[in-house]
């Protein structure tokens, strides 16, 4: 039976350019669904361009709040009201409540990366943690992984080492504590995964449709170390892949998506999300797309 859509149904959205692929909707909509929670949530293409009108646009039409995919993580924020400290410390917006009016940003990225973590009953505090990448989402994982106070090593290529510097240079700045920085190459990755016991692929390395590449050469994994790929398509990459061919534990991108959406959805319901539901519901979208 199809919802019933009325003038109380609350409205969440996402913002971002591409929108097409993203799996918000089918995880949030379920997620409605199963609580009985009379909102909708519903995907808006909105180029770079117009982003500021579209940010008012949300803010006049008392939509209860929306999540920021690219292009916008970082240009909304100077369009909104207030951020959550740790969204402040990271510099990127995913989420935003509206509370009457006032469009308040969070990073529930950082959050929800610990959340999966946790599931798997992993501590980063006092771990050795090799993280692979110095984007956006890097970023957010290295500075949830400082506040936890974990031995942080970050890699990236040479011709994007700056960003791995500035932020190790952030989380020096805000947790007093120091992040080595290294080359992205087989022989540092050599050295830094030896005794780590988290290892995280923060790249788009493996990602559709490009399946065959992977950050970490087979012979470099153990059953020492859970193996963390936040790239969610495909399910299952070449890093999960092998990762579990060596004996280490592995957690892809799905249960990160699904912990960042659970705690976006309780933020704008107060309720606790389904969040085996909306993982579900992210997968089946997922292994329908790769058929």
């Amino acid at each position: 039976m199809p919802r019933e859509i009325s003038g109380k149904t609350g409205v969440c959205a996402l913002i971002g350019d591409p929108i097409e692929h993203t799996m918000s909707p089918v995880m949030h909509n379920a997620a409605f669904e199963e609580l009985g929670l009379d909102y909708i949530y519903v995907p808006l293409l909105v180029r770079p361009e117009g982003l500021a009108e579209a940010v008012r646009g949300l803010r006049a039409l008392h939509v209860r709040g929306f999540n920021v995919t690219i292009p916008h993580k970082v240009k909304v924020i100077p369009r909104l009201d207030g951020l959550d400290p740790m969204a402040e410390r990271i510099g990127a917006v995913n989420t935003v409540v509206n509370n009457g009016g006032e469009l308040r940003g969070y990073n529930t990225d950082a959050a929800g990366f610990l959340a999966a973590l946790e599931e798997q009953g992993f501590v980063p505090g006092g771990k050795k943690v090799a993280l692979i990448g110095a984007g956006g989402a890097a970023r957010a994982i290295a500075h949830i992984l400082a506040q936890k106070d974990a031995r942080l090593t970050i890699l990236n290529r040479r011709q994007e080492l700056d960003w791995a510097h500035e932020i190790a240079g952030l989380i020096e700045d805000s947790f007093k504590k120091k992040a080595d920085v290294l080359e992205l190459n087989n022989d540092n990755l050599k050295a830094v995964l030896d005794g780590a016991a988290l290892v995280v692929n923060a790249t788009s390395l493996g990602m559709t449709p490009h399946t065959d590449a992977t950050p970490v050469p087979a012979a470099l994994l153990n059953d020492a170390q859970l193996v963390f790929d936040i790239v969610y398509n495909p399910v299952e990459t070449r890093l999960l892949r092998e990762a579990a061919a060596a004996g280490a534990r592995t957690i892809g991108g799905v249960d990160m998506l699904a912990w960042q959406g659970a705690l976006a959805f309780k933020m704008w319901t107060g309720r606790d999300a389904p969040v085996d539901l909306m993982r579900r519901e992210a997968l089946r979208m997922l292994k329908g797309h790769e058929k």
